[in-house]
């Protein structure tokens, strides 16, 4: 016979290992003779009841379910029991130390051979436990059954022992399709050993994993890639042995897209943000054109070329239409190197040549973005006929091409190209609005930059047709004039100088320059100088003049202001007369001497009303040299006005001057950066008797 203890034990085991009821609850197994004296008491029922089995065995049944003499409900259920099927239900027992006991009971009888009285068997339970599980149970039935979360229950060689509907109906498979098999067994399609090796360390580690992202393709839906969040468990029985993996699943498929395209809308703003700021902001076509393709290039496309209209790039106007093809000058492409792509487009300042059919000239002619989402044999067979450029980037790997037009204010400007290859998708509707915002910003950068060009040429026209194209000094004065335009454009203005004749041999110098930028100021600048030649001939003195010429200023539309510096002087004697309103100060370079500025009262400028300007009196040696400039000569970002009139001087003393022409351009060189922030005027009179 096998040794009871050692078969109470193994069944203990069985019990633990198999978790569920029989290893969270303690069941009592008790068995009693054909006439109810009890014969087997486990383990379970000593630690349930407090009795030991020598307490026990031999007793009747019924003394356990009611204290003293009285066993009358103790044999009535015993009876019920060895009588028919047997008996469930709850009974009060008495614990050993004497307190009532709640029982859930299940007995039924064992007929021995010869059909005589039944010997009973007894399995027992605390009551109040057996109900806890049973709620348990019942919630975790109720949960998995109807909870819209996937739900798999793995065994500790991750084999599926249950799933609910839900997973049922995300995997696309029956519960008898998934018991017994594993994950990537079941479904090859997503990542099953990255999400096994995941429970695999849940199973050694114990600590959950969250949100574990699967994704790919079921039978539910084969037709497209789905997303799940993932969540695994570790069981484990009451001794703490992992039994196997609780799984759950949620699909967040439709919200992983709106996760992406919100990130995807965050990053097209930011590109927008930083083409507002980095695109346009030089004036300059070309480097307008390259600003585009560098900011597209790594995050809309593998490649992009950007082309202007070659008679815009010359300078020219854009054109009258695009019937018959069109003419592009490639002014910007990234990346610039390291990229067999770039290499086989058309390099920069290139002029390309297109027909009306050509992709280029179509997106032109309809002002709107011409996109080949798959670029295939099919459809490079018509441009392949005139050029093997088509087929050499097929071959390269590009798949997706589109043409977006440069337009602004209504105007053609030219067209960017953009090309993707590899890991990027094929040009959607949010990349077509992105790539057009971008162009359309770059557009209007280049148009600006068009049309500033055109006043910075027309105002520097005007301004040099006013200015003296020949001075004609009268005997005595010998003459150096300078005018060095500003770089940027905006800064075009109304910078002049002039030398007049008077009568009695005297010469008249003046420099001014009117406070503004570009065309008007130009204008504003002719005027005065008209007015100054005209004044000058009634040989009007110095405040005089600057009076007449501050009235002049008042007649005008627009409020302008002007600075000017007014000479007079006589060779024959050296006198002059200096009056300045609002101007840098002239200097003075004295034979043997060093360079000084002239202490000359600095009324206000022309244009703010001021009633009276003064006149100094001086006499300069022969052989003196005057020195007028604008403030463009002595102004410069960071520097301290002071610090640069010294320096005026100071060059002035150092720098050879065999002739004024070496002079003028000896200070040009030595205090004018290489790109001029202001306009700069520079008049140069050396003084001695005729």
């Amino acid at each position: 016979m096998s040794d009871p203890a050692g078969m109470e034990g193994l069944v203990s085991s069985a019990a633990q290992a198999a978790g569920g009821w029989l290893g969270a609850l303690p069941i009592a197994q008790v068995a009693t003779s054909a006439d109810g004296t009890i014969v087997r008491w486990n383990r379970a029922a000593a630690d349930l009841l407090g009795y030991g089995p020598q307490q026990v065995m031999g007793r009747h049944i019924a003394d356990l379910l009611h204290p003293g003499v009285d066993r009358t409900l103790g044999r009535s259920l015993w009876e019920a029991a060895t009588n028919r099927r047997g008996v469930m239900g709850t009974v009060t027992a008495w614990h050993a130390d004497g307190h009532p006991l709640e029982l859930e009971i299940w007995a039924c009888p064992v007929p021995d051979q010869h059909h005589g009285p039944s010997a009973l068997l007894v399995f027992a339970a605390d009551a109040h436990a057996a109900r806890r599980i049973r709620g348990s149970s019942a919630v975790w039935d109720g949960l998995f059954t109807r909870s819209p979360v996937g739900i798999g229950v793995l065994d500790t060689e991750l084999r599926f022992l249950q799933v609910n509907p839900a997973l049922e109906q995300m995997n696309g498979l029956s519960q008898a399709a998934h018991v017994g098999r594993r994950l990537s067994e079941l479904l090859p399609e997503v990542n099953a050993h990255e999400m096994e090796e995941a429970m695999r360390q849940v199973l050694e580690t114990g600590l959950p994993i969250l949100d574990l992202r699967r994704t790919g393709r079921t039978p539910a839906r084969p037709d497209r890639d789905r997303v799940w969040s993932c969540s695994y468990v570790r069981v484990e029985d009451p001794a703490g042995r992992p039994i196997g993996i609780v799984a759950t699943l949620l699909d967040i498929t439709e919200k992983q897209h709106a996760q992406v395209e919100a990130e995807a809308g965050r990053r097209r703003l930011a590109l927008l943000s930083e083409a507002s700021m980095r695109i346009g902001s030089s004036l300059e076509v070309e480097r307008t054109a390259q600003e585009l393709a560098d900011l597209a290039v790594g995050r809309l496309a593998d490649a992009v070329t950007v082309d202007v209209l070659d008679s815009l790039a010359r300078g020219d106007d854009t054109g009258s239409g695009l019937a018959g093809g069109t003419a592009l000058r490639r002014l910007g492409k990234a990346p610039l190197t390291g990229s067999p792509v770039i290499d086989v487009l058309a390099p920069l300042g290139r002029t390309l040549t297109f027909p009306y059919t050509a992709p280029y000239t179509q997106a032109l002619s309809a002002r709107r973005p011409f996109v080949v989402p798959r670029l295939d044999e099919e459809v490079i067979a018509p441009a392949g006929r005139h050029t093997s450029r088509p087929a050499r980037l097929l071959a390269l790997g590009v798949h997706s091409v589109m043409m977006v037009p440069l337009v602004a204010r209504e105007t053609v400007l030219g067209v960017a190209g953009f090309y993707r290859t590899g890991p990027f998708g094929p040009f959607a509707a949010d990349d077509v609005t992105l790539a057009s915002e971008l162009a359309a910003r770059a557009a209007v950068g280049i148009d600006n930059a068009r049309l500033y060009h055109r006043e910075h040429d027309t105002a520097l026209t005007l301004q040099r047709s006013m200015l003296p194209q020949y001075i004609s000094a009268p005997p005595g004065v010998e003459v150096a004039h300078r005018y060095l335009p500003a770089s940027d454009v905006n800064e075009v203005g109304g910078d002049w100088y002039d030398v007049l004749r008077l009568p009695g041999g005297r010469a008249a110098f003046l420099i001014g320059d009117v406070m503004g930028h570009g065309t008007a100021a130009a204008a504003v600048m002719g005027r005065l100088s008209a007015s100054v030649r005209a004044l000058a001939r009634l040989d009007l003195p110095p405040p005089e003049l600057l009076r007449q010429l501050e009235a002049a200023l008042e007649d005008l539309a627009e409020p302008m202001l002007a600075t000017m510096c007014y000479v007079v002087t006589d060779p024959a004697t050296g006198r002059c007369s200096v009056a300045r309103a609002g101007h840098p100060p002239p200097a003075l370079l004295s034979p043997g001497r060093e360079a000084r500025l002239l202490d000359v009262p600095p009324d206000p400028p022309l244009g703010v009303g001021h009633p009276r300007y003064t006149t100094t009196h001086l006499t300069v040696e022969p052989g003196s040299i005057l020195v007028l400039y604008t403030d463009g000569l002595i102004e410069a970002r960071g520097s301290d006005i002071d610090e640069r009139l010294a320096e005026l001087t100071r060059t002035l003393s150092e720098e050879p001057h065999p002739t004024l022409a070496g002079l003028a351009d000896g200070l040009l060189a030595r205090l004018v950066p290489a790109s001029a922030d202001d306009d700069i005027a520079l008049l140069i009179a050396r003084i001695e008797p005729p």
